[in-house]
C-alpha cells in the first residue's frame, strides 16, 4: 500500500449531471474503486462520475474521467464544462481559454464568466463525429413503442438515437440497459429523442457506466448532428433534457454550450 494523501475535490453539475473533480500529480492506481466508492449516492458524497486533471507531458490539462460505476469514460461535454469551471476556480482565471487532453483526443473548452460564479456559462468543442457502433439485429420492440428513426455515431464515446413520438412515456430505466445489452461488452449511450421544432430537440439519456442521468452533453450533441442529418432541424439546436436546455452548433467540430454550476469543495483521503 502506497502513502495516502489528502485530495481536494470540487463537486460541480451541468444540467444535474455531475462530476466530482480533482487535480493530482498522477491518476491513482485505485481510481475506479475511489469512483465506486465516491460516487455512491448513499455511502460516498454521490455523483455521476469522478473527474481527475492531471498536467501532460506538453503542459496541457489532461482530463481522466471514470464512471460512477468505475468504469473509464473517454469524453463528456457536461463533464468538460465543470472541468473547465473547476480549471478557472483553481486558476483564478476570469473568461478562461483552454485545450485539454482526453481519451477522445483534444478539447476545446471557453469559459465564460469569473472564479468566484456559481454558475458560468461554458463552450466546448467536441470534435468531428465518426461512425457509431453497428446496431444490426437489434430489436427494436424492446422500446415499448415505435422507433420512428435510429443511428448511431461515435464522439469519442458510442451514441445511439431513437427518434420516438414521446419519450416520457418509456420506462428507460428497463429500456436502457436492456438496449445497451446489445452493444456488450463495451456498451452504449443510449438516447430517446422527440423533435419539438426545426430548433428544439427533447432528449431523454442513459448512459453507460451511470444508468438514468438528468442530462448528457455528448448525448445531446449526437441528437442533434443525428436530427440535422436527417433533415429535421437547423444548424443551431436547443437540446432540452429532464435537467434542461444545452445548445449545439453542428458543425466539424460540434460546439455545445451550456451551464456549469459549483456545489461544494470536499476533502478526501486518496492512496498514491
Amino acid at each position: 500500500m502506497g502513502e495516502t494523501v489528502s485530495v481536494h475535490l470540487t463537486h460541480h453539475h451541468g444540467l444535474g449531471n455531475d462530476f466530482l473533480i480533482g487535480f493530482v500529480d498522477r491518476v491513482p492506481g485505485d481510481g475506479a474503486d475511489l469512483a465506486r466508492h465516491l460516487c455512491d449516492r448513499a455511502t460516498g458524497i454521490g455523483a455521476d462520475g469522478l473527474v481527475f486533471g492531471t498536467t501532460g507531458s506538453t503542459g496541457r490539462p489532461v482530463f481522466t474521467l471514470f464512471n460512477s460505476d468505475g468504469s473509464p469514460a473517454e469524453v463528456s461535454g457536461n463533464g468538460l464544462r465543470c472541468f473547465g469551471q473547476a480549471l478557472a476556480r483553481r486558476d483564478d482565471v476570469t473568461d478562461l481559454n483552454v485545450v485539454v487532453d482526453t481519451a477522445a483526443g483534444l478539447r476545446h473548452i471557453v469559459v465564460d464568466g469569473d472564479p468566484a460564479d456559481v454558475e458560468v456559462r461554458a463552450t466546448v468543442e467536441m470534435g468531428v463525429v465518426g461512425s457509431g457502433p453497428s446496431f444490426e439485429g437489434l430489436d427494436l420492440e424492446l422500446v415499448g413503442v415505435e422507433v420512428l428513426d435510429v443511428e448511431s455515431v461515435d464522439l469519442g464515446n458510442p451514441h445511439l438515437v431513437l427518434r420516438v413520438e414521446a419519450p416520457d412515456t418509456v420506462d428507460l430505466a428497463v429500456v436502457g440497459p436492456a438496449i445497451e445489452a446489445h452493444f456488450a461488452p463495451v456498451g452504449c449511450n443510449i438516447h430517446l429523442v422527440a423533435v419539438e421544432d426545426r430548433a428544439t430537440v427533447r432528449l431523454r439519456p442513459w448512459e453507460r457506466g451511470v444508468g438514468l442521468t438528468e442530462a448528457c452533453g455528448s448525448g445531446a450533441c449526437a441528437a442533434a448532428h443525428i436530427a440535422h442529418g436527417w433533415g429535421l432541424v437547423d444548424a443551431l439546436v436547443d437540446v432540452v433534457m429532464p435537467g434542461g436546455a444545452a445548445t449545439v452548433a453542428v458543425g466539424e467540430p460540434l460546439r455545445l454550450t451550456g451551464p456549469a454550476t459549483w456545489i461544494a469543495d470536499h476533502e478526501v483521503a486518496v492512496g498514491e
